[in-house]
């Protein structure tokens, strides 16, 4: 049966669980993941590459937990909380599928998901420990707890990920997590948009019960941060998709798109100030722009694709990196999602390093191996168009790098790049895979297994030009794509 027809009837019979898991008194617990825990190696010629990356590798699976109330999950937050944080989780996604550890951040995602609440303005739970309670240092009441505002975009915008990168239907039709993703985009902008303007703002009376930012340092006090503007912007972009993904209202998800597009425009026009570079970091509870430099706030933004790409060369150009390591596991993927890819390199090597301080915090061995994974050697798992695509993106210094045993859609593979001119793929599952096989530059053909394919050339990031075939990659099958001359 083709996969697309499968999936249809897979989310029909998935719409009907609700209405037997009512009968019974409950839904199952996730079900055992597809992909093997950290079957993922990585090989190269580079060896602090190398040597980063399995540190991160292990570091990261270390945090993995289990056995415990809360169910299967790993660690995200500062260590020894035995919690995990909404930002973490949602920032860790990526590192944590490229790891095989689905079943712990759909199960994470679900308990944040159903911590919502009308009495808490429907913010969640900001942390959720291990004996499945709002984490004690952050949460005393409903009307004493801890809460960044951009976490529940955050959140959604993950899911996509998640979604993409896992074929797993239920990221489309868990009524769990279609209610947070409703419910956070109306009833929770609503409750925090006290001029109607659509974006999301804090009042001055609410303290850290609705921190307008994901900053938790110094300077004045915002009513709504540069960062939640783009959190918002990217959900809005995430539901859209995920709407379409599931078969929802065209209508509904164009008007999603549309709103996104609204909030692009701007922040990118009415935010960046010309003078300095850079867009402002706030807007005040007096509707001045504050634009006190702080990283962070330019990082974010980047991170999560709001900036448009002319706005990108000028703020990429003076950025400043961030000042702890949270902060700075950011970098990496905001500088390959604009092209600067030595410079994202060189930021995520650094997140390796070991004299960093407190590398071991779980965002960066995390970020480092979903950066290494998605964006370095370009593996993207794309559920919404059944197929996987690889665009290599290494630097001078890496001749080359390969990957084993990388949990994708429903299988595995391995990836083996030589510098940015030849990939090749072997088809570790038990399905067939789809293979979108793309590299830089714009070209008329592409050899695949040593004979000429014509190939397709589109405008990549930033409008630079990349080509690519499409590709059938049977079971157990090991195929390879060279740019001609190479």
């Amino acid at each position: 049966m083709d996969r697309r027809l499968a999936l249809r009837w897979i989310l029909l019979l998935l719409l009907l669980l609700p209405a037997a898991c009512a009968e019974t008194g409950g839904r199952e617990e996730p079900g055992e993941s597809t992909a093997a825990v950290g079957s993922v190696r990585l090989s190269s010629d580079h060896a602090a590459l190398q040597a980063g990356f399995e540190w991160a590798r292990e570091t990261a699976l270390g945090y993995v937990r289990s056995g415990d109330p809360v169910g299967p999950w790993f660690e995200a937050a500062l260590p020894g909380r035995d919690a995990f944080c909404m930002r973490d989780v949602s920032h860790q996604a990526e590192g944590a599928l490229a790891l095989g550890l689905h079943r712990e951040l759909l199960n994470m995602t679900r308990k944040f998901a159903v911590s919502i609440s009308d009495s808490r303005d429907w913010c969640g739970y900001w942390e959720i420990d291990r004996l499945d309670r709002p984490a004690p240092v952050d949460y005393r009441n409903d009307g004493d707890f801890w809460y960044n505002l951009p976490a529940n975009f955050d959140l959604l915008q993950a899911g996509l990920r998640a979604w993409e990168w896992t074929w797993d239907p239920e990221w489309l039709t868990d009524p769990d997590l279609e209610e947070f993703r409703r419910r956070t985009l109306s009833d929770y902008v609503d409750r925090w948009d006290a001029d109607g303007d659509g974006l999301v703002q804090s009042s001055e009376s609410a303290g850290i019960r609705g921190i307008p930012t994901y900053w938790e340092g110094g300077g004045p006090t915002p009513a709504t941060g540069g960062d939640l503007v783009a959190a918002q912007y990217a959900a809005n972009r995430a539901y859209a998709a995920l709407l379409r993904a599931g078969g929802g209202d065209p209508a509904t998800a164009a008007r999603f798109d549309a709103e996104a597009e609204r909030l692009r425009a701007l922040y990118n026009e009415d935010w960046w100030n010309e003078e300095l570079g850079r867009f402002q970091t706030s807007v005040l509870h007096d509707g001045s722009f504050d634009g006190t430099e702080i990283p962070a706030m330019q990082i974010f933004p980047l991170y999560f694709g709001i900036v448009l790409p002319h706005r990108a060369d000028r703020l990429l150009g003076g950025l400043q990196p961030g000042v702890n390591v949270e902060e700075r596991s950011y970098l990496a993927e905001a500088y390959y999602r604009y092209g600067r890819n030595d410079a994202a390199f060189a930021f995520l090597l650094a997140q390796m390093e070991p004299d960093l301080a407190r590398r071991e915090y779980p965002e960066n061995p995390f970020t480092a191996v979903g950066g290494t994974v998605r964006w370095l050697a370009g593996v993207r798992p794309l559920a919404s168009e059944d197929l996987v695509e690889t665009r290599p993106r290494l630097p001078a210094e890496v001749g080359w790098l390969e990957l084993s045993g990388v949990p994708v859609l429903a299988g595995f593979l391995d990836v083996h790049h030589v510098g940015n001119a030849s990939t090749r793929l072997t088809n570790r599952g038990d399905q067939q895979v789809r293979w979108r096989a793309v590299f830089p530059g714009e070209m008329d053909s592409l050899q695949v297994d040593g004979k000429s394919l014509a190939a397709t050339r589109r405008p990549g990031v930033q409008g630079i030009p990349e080509s690519y075939v499409l590709l059938e990659i049977g079971v157990g099958q090991t195929r390879t794509v060279t740019v001609p001359g190479d």
